[in-house]
């Protein structure tokens, strides 16, 4: 009997590397969605919101002081 092609095994090894990677990327998942993960994540969200609002808000202040001063 031969023995498999060279290329037949690396297939395989790569095969087993990304099956392993994947695995592990599944467990570490797993742990991230813990007891708090929805909180934690509507916290982001929220943070997202607020800070983007901030910017405008801000931009807008300065505008208005430029403004009101000009007028002075």
């Amino acid at each position: 009997m031969s023995s498999p092609p060279p290329f037949a095994r690396l297939a395989t090894d790569l095969v087993y590397n990304d099956l392993d990677a994947l695995a592990s990327h599944m467990r570490h998942c797993a742990q991230a969605h813990g007891r708090w993960f929805m909180l934690r994540g509507e916290l982001q969200r929220t943070c997202a919101i607020a800070a983007s609002h901030l910017v405008t808000m801000a931009c807008l202040g300065v505008l208005f002081g430029v403004a009101l001063y000009a007028l002075a």
